[in-house]
């Protein structure tokens, strides 16, 4: 598995050239580009998760980190820098019915002491006639996950 470089922070962008590649998938070029410039059009689900958990910085960031490989591709995107003081991890993981579409979860690690993190996870994936709430569910899903580390 390789890190997919984005080049870009644009959510839409992102989420647009992710279900292009499933496009192509199923019907080459043609296939991408279509589902490509659908995409932009589609309204996103969004949702975000907060929690905190027991592990320091470093070690819920390591965490985050290899949830996310286990669940997706890395995305390393160019431009905004995180908040100071926090580390953010990005992929795109797969959702919704046969976990087919693409959904950017970003996880924002904040130190709040020692051996505490403050941990905010957005999942945000484009919705098409049929509602999977597809970003919300991988939102809650990595969330969860996360907590486990905290036992």
């Amino acid at each position: 598995m390789t890190d997919t470089d984005t080049g870009t922070d644009d959510e839409d962008l992102i989420l647009a050239r992710a279900l292009g590649a499933v496009g192509a998938a199923g019907g080459g070029s043609g296939g991408r580009r279509g589902a490509a410039f659908a995409a932009r059009r589609l309204k996103k689900n969004v949702h975000v998760v907060e929690l905190a958990v027991g592990l320091s910085p470093a070690d819920a960031a390591a965490r985050a980190t290899d949830l996310l490989l286990r669940l997706g591709t890395p995305v390393r995107t160019a431009g905004a820098a995180p908040p100071a003081g926090a580390r953010v991890v990005r992929a795109l993981v797969g959702g919704g019915f046969g976990n087919m579409n693409p959904v950017l979860v970003t996880v924002t690690l904040t130190g709040t002491g020692p051996e505490a993190t403050a941990v905010r996870v957005r999942g945000a994936a484009k919705e098409g006639l049929i509602k999977q709430r597809a970003g919300e569910k991988t939102a809650r899903q990595v969330a969860e996950l996360l907590s486990r580390a905290d036992g």
